[in-house]
């Protein structure tokens, strides 16, 4: 991909082009050329301090990745979802930025409405 510089407070260059990271560091949301990426840091092996679970994983998915605004929620608590499924679609940067099922279920909690200024890490939304 090219040469990253670090320009501090989670902006990066890459390869000439300005990205922006957020997130907590095992799995850290990269902002480039109006895209969002997740990049997935694992644990070293054996590490049981950091073993991913997941409720964790799910809770990461689940949360905004930067300070945004929340443009539409889609579901309700009880409604049966799809991996895939639009739950939120929050607003940041003039970017929108969906919130997706990481897996089939049914929404316990919704907790976040439409208008909202939301930070990054709270889960907006909770799977049973």
């Amino acid at each position: 991909m090219g040469e990253v510089t670090d320009l501090g407070h989670g902006r990066y260059l890459v390869a000439g082009r300005l990205a922006y990271a957020a997130g907590p560091p095992q799995a850290r949301w990269v902002f480039l050329d109006g895209h969002v990426y997740v990049i997935d840091v694992r644990p070293a092996a054996g590490d049981p301090a950091t073993a991913p679970d997941r409720r964790h994983d799910d809770e990461l998915a689940l949360a905004s990745p930067m300070p945004a605004t929340v443009a539409a929620v889609n579901v309700a608590p009880g409604q049966t979802v799809a991996r895939g499924d639009v739950l939120v679609m929050l607003e940041a940067m003039k970017m929108e930025l969906p919130i997706r099922a990481p897996r089939a279920g049914r929404v316990a909690r919704v907790a976040c409405k439409p208008g909202q200024l939301v930070q990054p890490g709270i889960a907006l939304v909770e799977l049973e």
